[in-house]
């Protein structure tokens, strides 16, 4: 961290601030200029915030100089981390993706769902238990019933499942049925305790981004789970809210670079949530894996108009084939497998 003083500094406003530095385990280095002194922090300054010293007398600005999130950053881990899931690979060459429902519904439902992910060519399933609705009269899951239908659906083609957790609470339900991939969804991104709790976990983790959160925010909210020494973290990019009301939310397919440059970690994203019609999601998907992303999560039921949540943004069963023909020669042509 560096603090940047005032012009008209004085020696006892600069000695309060080396005191507050030393007072933190840290070091001073002080640099005078001719219109500026500029005091350098040494030492670990994960500690430290820019409000420990933007109050105090003399002091203009302060400001970080290396990342906060260390354990997520490509400084720390200069390789791509693969991340096992039931023995398919997350982050490497391989791009997966994940198709299921928006929500479980019935075990008819789950079991068709799951021919059908199967046929196309998927790894992995997606379904949701317990479903964070913006209405309290909407469907809100079925819980621990819709986890015992999703994993009986998925036992039979061996796909690890993917669902969202959005209670501590909930945990022992998820190690009960062994979900292999916990979920974080964007209204719980900045969850800190939530977060922790996963962080303690042995489970793949995928985090999607807040709808309004700064890629700075997204990475700090990683941060807080492998601090708990959970390193099997997902990132997923699922739209951001701005002023446009054409579609749902705004692909940041500017992201899947910035954080490819960030963390070692996959990056990931649903391009379904992101669009809110099912007619844009080929497009999402084809952009998102050419810019780089090493997965999607796609919704896809059966029977689209009959869905208990939200209908319009799941392809059916030909729209998942066609998608993962078109994606898989995107995958070829930038040197990657699908």
């Amino acid at each position: 961290m560096i603090i940047i003083m005032g012009r008209d500094v004085t020696d006892e406003q600069i000695g309060t601030v080396v005191k507050r530095l030393e007072t933190a385990g840290l070091k001073a280095n002080i640099s005078r200029g001719i219109e500026r002194t500029v005091i350098g922090a040494i030492g670990d300054e994960r500690q430290l915030n820019e409000e420990m010293f933007t109050p105090l007398p003399g002091v203009e600005s302060a400001m970080h100089v290396t990342k906060q999130y260390k354990i997520v950053s490509r400084e720390s881990h200069k390789q791509n981390t693969v991340i096992d899931i039931g023995g398919i690979p997350l982050g490497g060459n391989q791009i997966q993706i994940i198709a299921g429902p928006c929500s479980v519904e019935t075990q008819s439902q789950m079991d068709l769902s799951a021919k059908y992910v199967h046929e196309a060519g998927c790894r992995m399933m997606r379904g949701g238990a317990f479903k964070p609705r913006t209405s309290p009269y909407a469907f809100q899951g079925h819980g621990e019933e819709g986890l015992q239908m999703f994993r009986q659906a998925a036992a039979g083609h061996n796909f690890p499942i993917v669902t969202e957790l959005m209670d501590a609470r909930q945990i022992d339900l998820f190690l009960k049925y062994d979900v292999d991939v916990i979920q974080i969804g964007t209204r719980n991104m900045q969850n800190f305790d939530l977060l922790k709790e996963v962080g303690r976990l042995n489970k793949p983790v995928i985090l999607k981004r807040g709808m309004s959160a700064t890629i700075s925010e997204w990475l700090m909210a990683a941060e807080y789970i492998a601090a708990g020494g959970n390193h099997n973290i997902i990132f997923c990019e699922r739209g951001i809210r701005t002023f446009e009301t054409a579609y749902r939310n705004v692909l940041d397919v500017t992201a899947i670079a910035v954080m490819k440059k960030e963390t070692h970690l996959p990056v990931i994203v649903d391009p379904s949530h992101a669009g809110g019609k099912a007619w844009m999601v080929p497009a999402l998907s084809q952009a998102a894996i050419a810019a780089g992303a090493d997965g999607l999560l796609v919704e896809m039921h059966p029977s689209p108009c009959d869905a208990w949540c939200d209908a319009d943004q799941a392809l059916t069963p030909d729209e998942l084939k066609k998608l993962m023909v078109t994606l898989g020669a995107i995958a070829g042509a930038i040197g990657r497998t699908l």
